[in-house]
């Protein structure tokens, strides 16, 4: 079984890839944003964690994302050197545009299943991804 799921993990990579190359983001990128959507805020060490990357590639993700307008940082409130990213206008904009792409993505992956088996899909993977979290040994 773990052997379909990293199939189906490496032909949705490859199409997210590919679709969100055409909105000029990468599938980091996207990542992030999404997190930034979700939870204002967030240092760049955070959304490496979230996205799987080590916090010094996240740091080159933050420092173009923010160059490119599609987020900005703000000292953190407790004071430091954290820095907490927040989306811009225009990167909701770049947001939208990339969830409908991908929403597109999903609905050809999951056309011939049925609503039962969407559920069932959604709901075992989501005990599987807990199961494996780092925090649940």
């Amino acid at each position: 079984m773990s052997y379909l799921v990293f199939r189906l993990e490496r032909r949705i990579r490859a199409r997210l890839d590919d679709t969100l190359a055409r909105h000029g983001v990468t599938t980091t990128e996207y990542m992030a944003l999404s997190e930034l959507r979700t939870r204002d805020g967030v240092s760049s060490a955070e959304l490496a964690r979230i996205a799987f990357v080590t916090p010094q590639a996240m740091n080159l993700v933050i420092r173009d994302l923010e160059r490119r307008g599609l987020i900005r940082r703000d000292p953190h409130p407790d004071g430091g050197r954290t820095l907490c990213a927040r989306l811009t206008p225009e990167g909701v904009t770049v947001l939208r545009r990339c969830d409908s792409s991908l929403d597109d993505i999903e609905a050809v992956m999951l056309a011939k299943v049925d609503d039962t088996t969407r559920e069932t899909l959604r709901d075992g993977l989501t005990v599987c991804a807990r199961a494996l979290r780092p925090d649940a040994y």
